[in-house]
């Protein structure tokens, strides 16, 4: 299996910035790491302590994200339940750094099952987004009650428009801050800026990781299985991946529900409409 990173000195810088972003939060938390198949994975918990009135929130981050740059809808959902975030293998961040060439959307299933049964006791809604919300759709997990899928892959290709080619090739290639911003800008609604912490993060991914590709659809057969589930599925209305004239014919048609579109929020809905989506865990929540 490949590493996600380039070398070792691209994992410690990797590594170490994440160390950083974490100590200097101050929210208050703990840190912790399991043993899953996947190798070593990164826990983040904080809120209040579990009850059984109430689910716990298992928060799975999409592709080159993890805890440390997950921190304020982490801190949003922590505000009402138990939340725990995993870093997820095989991308930066805390957690192991390989990640399988083949069968990788069964594995990574596989691994979140393994992952909630170690560290959470009773109930779990699943905040998934981009590659979080594939994961969370092929987890045959019991303990899943509920999902929240925010502009998920998995039930639709992802689009790829010739600007956003156009932005991502130089990136690749010789990543600089202004290049990054550029590409970034192309995943914010109009009119949002683009932060700071996030434009250095995925310069220095560019430079020290092997990106993933968004995961195809799913198996007909895995997504029927989820119908059974309390599930809504959101995306942004300026959404330049997962837009919802491509999602929502694919969420009605493979999980028979309809698409929540969130206005003046793009692909990186958890950094610009946070509250938003502490709204639909709570309607998910109201509903089990």
């Amino acid at each position: 299996m490949p590493s996600v990173y380039k070398n070792l000195d691209c994992q410690r810088m990797v590594r170490d910035r994440c160390v950083r972003r974490l100590d200097a939060w101050d929210a208050p938390h703990e840190r912790g790491e399991i043993s899953t198949v996947a190798g070593p994975t990164s826990v983040v918990a904080l809120g209040p302590a579990p009850t059984r009135a109430e689910p716990s929130i298992a928060l799975v981050p999409g592709t080159n994200m993890n805890a440390a740059l997950s921190l304020e809808i982490a801190g949003s959902l922590a505000r009402r339940w138990h939340t725990v975030v995993f870093d997820v293998p095989g991308q930066p961040g805390l957690s192991a750094d390989r990640r399988p060439r083949r069968g990788r959307t069964q594995w990574y299933g596989e691994w979140l099952a393994e992952a909630l049964e170690r560290t959470i006791r009773g109930p779990v809604v699943v905040v998934g987004h981009s590659l979080g919300g594939a994961i969370a759709l092929s987890c045959p997990s019991p303990q899943i009650t509920g999902r929240v899928l925010v502009s998920p892959a998995g039930l639709a290709r992802l689009a790829v428009t010739p600007s956003v080619l156009a932005a991502t090739v130089p990136w690749l290639a010789r990543p600089t801050t202004t290049r990054t911003r550029r590409l970034l800008r192309h995943m914010v609604a109009p009119g949002h800026q683009v932060p700071d912490e996030l434009t250095e993060w995925m310069t220095l991914v560019a430079r020290c990781c092997r990106s993933s590709l968004a995961p195809m659809p799913l198996p007909p057969e895995t997504l029927a299985a989820r119908r059974t589930s309390t599930t809504l599925v959101a995306t942004g209305r300026h959404d330049v991946f997962l837009p919802p004239n491509r999602i929502g014919p694919a969420t009605r048609h493979r999980l028979g529900i309809g698409l929540r579109v969130l206005d003046g929020a793009g692909h990186l809905v958890l950094d610009e409409q946070p509250g938003a989506v502490v709204d639909l865990v709570d309607e998910v929540i109201g509903a089990l």
